[in-house]
Parts: structure tokens; sequence; C-alpha cells
């Protein structure tokens, strides 16, 4: 079966040129769960980022950062940043705008591990891996005593699952792969299971968001 990555790097490949770019996640029938929108992670600022860009004080990691526009924004500020992806179209995309960005996994050692001020899971990437708690945890390894977490999550009474879904673009479906969504309801339980603290909860643009610290 066609990796994930390689059924998401051509869409991000599409997205980049401007073509629209239909991608989803599917369950094991092929049911959508979720459409994505790589045009939107391929352009500028998304309404809302906004309000997670003016939390990350300090030096700042970007777990999942994609083509990167969240890296551009605070580099530009001249906050110390690091992206860090797993697919190596995003890490070209991102790179090809002079960010510094990581190509590996995120449980892979990384550099400056418990010096960073923020951790960035947006845009769904608390699902990662399919265990919440864990890349929770793991956000904890990498950053400094005083640092802490900033998360999208789900629509409040949306609900909470892990499991394995697929992506679906044009013409083709990946292997499944392990994923989960966390609703703003239960972020501070799933937080706690990982030795951190709900802090802030706010929503704007249609988004939620939650700050998490130790």
């Amino acid at each position: 079966m066609t990796a994930p990555a390689v059924v998401y790097g051509a869409a991000l490949r599409r997205a980049a040129r401007g073509e629209p770019t239909a991608l989803r996640l599917v369950d094991r029938h092929g049911t959508d769960v979720r459409p994505l929108d790589p045009g939107a992670w391929c352009a500028g600022l998304r309404p809302g980022d906004d309000t997670l860009l003016d939390r990350c004080s300090g030096a700042t990691v970007d777990l999942g950062c994609g083509p990167g526009r969240l890296v551009r924004a605070l580099a530009v500020t001249g906050r110390r940043v690091l992206g860090v992806d797993a697919s190596p179209q995003a890490v070209r995309l991102a790179r090809r705008h002079g960010v510094p960005v990581a190509h590996q996994d995120l449980f892979a050692p990384l550099p400056d591990e418990g010096c960073w001020d923020r951790a960035l899971l947006a845009d769904g990437n608390i699902g990662i891996g399919g265990d919440p708690e864990r890349l929770l945890r793991r956000c904890r390894t990498l950053l400094s005593p005083t640092g802490s977490v900033l998360v999208e999550v789900d629509p409040p009474g949306t609900g909470t699952w892990r499991g394995r879904l697929a992506l679906a673009g044009p013409g083709r479906t990946s292997a499944p792969f392990p994923w989960a969504f966390v609703d703003a309801n239960a972020v501070a339980v799933v937080a706690a299971r990982a030795a951190l603290r709900l802090v802030e909860s706010w929503t704007e643009a249609g988004r939620w968001f939650a700050h998490l610290a130790r």
C-alpha cells in the first residue's frame, strides 16, 4: 500500500503550485472522517494563527511544522525557532523560505532538548502517533523548566478518539497509520496524564486552542 508520506507529499506539491488539492482523513471503510486543507498550510497565516504566535515568547519548536508558515512568521520577528517534520516534501517547502527545519521524527533526538520555551502542536498535530499523552510527555522533555505547550484541539463536545486512519488524495489512499483527536473539554485530563496542567484555553476564528504548562 502507498505510504502516508507519499500521499501527503503529493498533496503538498500540488498545493504549493496553487492547484486545487483534496486531501482527507478516512477510516478503514474509506468513509470520510475529516477534510484537510494543504492549500492553507502552504499559504500565509491562517485566521487564528496570530493568537498562537502572540503566546510564543522565547525559543519555540514547531512539531509537525509542515511547509513552515508558523516557523516563518516567528523567524521574521527574530525569535529563535525550529520546525520539525518527518515529510521530505514539507521540509523542502519550508527550507525554500530559508527557515530552520529538522527533517526527522519528533520522537528522535532534537537540538536543544530541555531548553525550549514553547512547543507548538497546531493544525491537529496533537494526533501525531495516535497517543496524545505520549506526545505531550515528549513535548515536556523538550521544554525548559518554565516552558509550555501550545496546542490546537477540536471543538468542545466533538469527542476524543484514537485509532487508525488513512490519507486519501486524488487517485490514491495511503496505508493506515495511528492518529488521534482531542476535544477542548478533554484536553485538561489528557494533559494531566502527561504531568502538564491547563493554564488557558481560547477560541478564535472557529479554532480551539490550549496552553499547557508543568
